[in-house]
């Protein structure tokens, strides 16, 4: 274990359960260590951002930082579970493997599923990756970014081919976003595993921000066009309710380019 990462955790939880503004002599005596070396903690804590100094009176007390953080990983954990009846719902209507995915760099993460029961089923596991380019899910969170070729080329790096139906040149993948924005679905014909096909469909929050992307996955041999657009409308009808839930509503307040003016 890193002693001083330790105690600088220790140092920082302490003086949130104060709520009070603490003096260098507080925390020397609270964990009993020199006042050279509380003075130098705290002062790591507020040139790292987790706490602030009063210019008057010299005391310190954590950031807002910390607040930041913490509605962020609040809204994860709620997100999750106001969603999940919503996966539910379109897991039973179809009978295909439904996912929750989040993007994290140049692949997604498969935060929560609901497995097929039907005899031949697509697997993903939760916890699980994809390059985000190759799937479903990955391909819908990155169209609703509206990325330039550069923006990218500096998230995904080289375009790895996984199958011989993988995009590997970023024209077409730029192409591929732009239908998927059109059309108000993604998908992934064998792009990631041979005989695995699947549908996406981005999941917005009250800012307008594409936190989420709801996915399905559906063996080849289930996918043929007409299977595969009424599929899509039921994805997409999900993916609605499911940021309306989340207090998304159409319209330019919450258009990303919108926000941006």
């Amino acid at each position: 274990m890193d002693s001083t990462l330790a105690k600088g955790l220790a140092a920082l939880e302490w003086m949130v359960r104060q709520q009070r503004d603490c003096r260098v002599t507080d925390l020397a005596q609270a964990f009993g260590m020199a006042r050279s070396n509380a003075h130098r903690t705290l002062q790591t804590l507020v040139e790292c951002g987790w706490a602030v100094q009063d210019p008057t009176s010299s005391a310190y007390r954590p950031s807002l930082r910390l607040f930041e953080l913490g509605a962020l990983v609040s809204e994860v954990a709620d997100t999750g579970a106001l969603l999940r009846p919503h996966l539910a719902a379109l897991a039973q209507a179809t009978g295909e493997t439904i996912h929750l995915a989040a993007l994290d760099g140049a692949e997604i993460v498969y935060l929560d599923k609901f497995d097929s029961p039907l005899p031949v089923a697509a697997y993903s596991r939760v916890g699980g990756r994809a390059a985000a380019y190759c799937v479903a899910s990955g391909k819908a969170l990155l169209a609703a970014m509206q990325p330039d070729t550069q923006a990218l080329r500096t998230r995904l790096g080289t375009l790895v081919a996984h199958t011989r139906h993988s995009i590997t040149d970023y024209d077409a993948l730029q192409a591929e976003l732009e239908r998927t924005r059109t059309r108000g679905y993604a998908e992934n014909r064998e792009e990631w595993r041979l005989g695995v096909c699947g549908l996406g469909a981005p999941v917005f929050n009250a800012r307008g921000e594409a936190i989420a992307a709801l996915g399905m996955s559906v063996p080849s041999i289930r996918f043929a066009r007409t299977q595969a657009r009424g599929l899509a409308e039921q994805v997409m009808a999900c993916a609605r309710d499911a940021s309306t839930t989340l207090g998304y509503r159409s319209g330019p307040v919450n258009r990303p380019e919108a926000r941006g003016r």
